[in-house]
């Protein structure tokens, strides 16, 4: 078996949308219809599509987007969740286990990695824009993380990374207020590297991608590598207890009640969860 990459018509994925162009392949979530939240399927074809890129010589960059102008990436989605994983924490682990080797095959691939942030970046979304080596974004867009309002910890990358990227008392902001960032602060706080009107973004990506194939693959790879010591530590020291940690408390009744708000779309009952803790 060659250890090359495929043509990648050959794959035949249904979540995404995989594509090669010269030394530039791209990666689009293709879920529009909910804001380009990732299932269980979507993490898999993600793996598979990082990795088919990592072994490919003739690429140079990988581009990651979602689909349509409307989101990037909302994270989870909340309706397997709840249909497959609360109450079930033998079946959330193995969903967080598909979670974890799409970011471990993103992060490692041996590439330059850009997102181009093309709607709101939510939730899980934020922490694969944050396993990128760089991010431009459209200057309508907002960054966000949610967990904490909505079941979950944000443990799959954001409470590993964000204090690396905006520092503690940011980071600290950010997981716990749970609000918008608007792009312009994004750019100020340091969670993206460009800001540009919408209708300039896919050349100010096209002009990023020209100037990271203009460098040597090897010296790029092993800088990528030594840059990557930081957010590997914070991640290979909490991702196993995060994973197990996650997967129990979706017995909790605090979970139940935010993604069933969630689907329902109704507010959580914050009371009613601080009652039943009594």
């Amino acid at each position: 078996m060659p250890i090359t990459g495929r043509p990648a018509a050959d794959f035949g994925f249904e979540r995404i949308i995989y594509e090669k162009d010269g030394p530039r392949a791209t990666v689009t979530i293709n879920r529009p219809e909910v804001y380009n939240c990732f299932d269980f399927r979507t993490l898999r074809e993600m793996r598979d599509a990082f990795e088919d890129v990592s072994w490919d010589d003739s690429i140079a960059v990988l581009v990651l987007t979602g689909a349509g102008d409307r989101a990037f990436c909302t994270g989870a989605d909340l309706k397997e969740q709840q249909r497959e994983c609360v109450d079930r924490p033998q079946q959330y682990w193995k969903w967080m286990g598909a979670f974890v080797e799409a970011h471990e095959k993103l992060r490692n691939i041996g590439k330059p990695t850009v997102a181009r942030l093309n709607g709101i970046v939510v939730g899980g979304g934020n922490e694969f824009n944050m396993s990128c080596d760089l991010a431009v974004a459209a200057d309508d867009i907002y960054i966000r993380q949610v967990g904490p309002a909505h079941g979950s910890v944000p443990a799959g990358g954001a409470t590993q990374w964000l204090p690396l990227l905006v520092g503690d008392r940011r980071a600290r902001e950010i997981l716990m207020l749970c609000e918008e960032i608007p792009a312009a602060r994004a750019l100020e706080w340091g969670l993206v590297n460009r800001v540009v009107p919408r209708a300039e973004l896919d050349s100010a990506v096209d002009e990023m991608v020209g100037k990271l194939v203009n460098k040597l693959p090897e010296a790029i790879r092993y800088t990528k590598q030594q840059l990557n010591f930081w957010r590997d530590l914070s991640w290979h020291q909490t991702i196993g207890h995060a994973r197990d940690w996650l997967a129990i408390h979706n017995l909790a009744p605090e979970t139940r009640e935010a993604v069933d708000a969630f689907n329902a779309k109704r507010p959580v009952d914050y009371e009613a969860v601080r009652r039943a803790q009594k």
